[in-house]
């Protein structure tokens, strides 16, 4: 199973058309696990943001959806140097801010070159041009 979702993701990363990337799925089954083994084994760098119970994460989403700020805000939280193509910016536990979901078309439609996941345990399942869906019972 690892093995084939791990592929699934890398078949994701390389994809010209790549879109924000959720992986949902229930509590404690591997999800954080699971795109912390891909940033290692995928990237040079990985920006990861735990969203639940995070103030700081939610002021970011919440004014706005500028991309650029919000970028420069992940880079400040994270101390990551986020840089296209070789950082995989994974925002955890994303059903607490709704914005940071809502924020994946701007990130899909102005900055298409970030590759960036969430994970979460209570989302639903979006249509349409923003999210590339990714859901696995374990």
């Amino acid at each position: 199973m690892k093995r084939f979702v791990l592929q699934q993701l890398i078949e994701w990363k390389n994809r010209e058309d790549r879109k924000p990337l959720i992986l949902n799925g229930a509590r404690q089954v591997g999800k954080t696990w699971l795109l912390h083994e891909f940033a290692k084994l995928e990237y040079k760098k990985e920006a990861y943001v735990v969203c639940r119970k995070n103030n700081l994460a939610r002021q970011l989403f919440s004014q706005d959806f500028n991309v650029d700020r919000i970028l420069r805000g992940l880079r400040a939280m994270t101390s990551v140097d986020i840089t296209p193509g070789d950082t995989l910016i994974i925002l955890d536990e994303i059903q607490d801010i709704p914005e940071a979901l809502e924020s994946l078309k701007y990130f899909k439609e102005e900055v298409p070159e970030y590759h960036i996941a969430v994970a979460g345990c209570v989302l639903s399942r979006r249509e349409g041009k923003c999210h590339q869906y990714i859901s696995y019972e374990l």
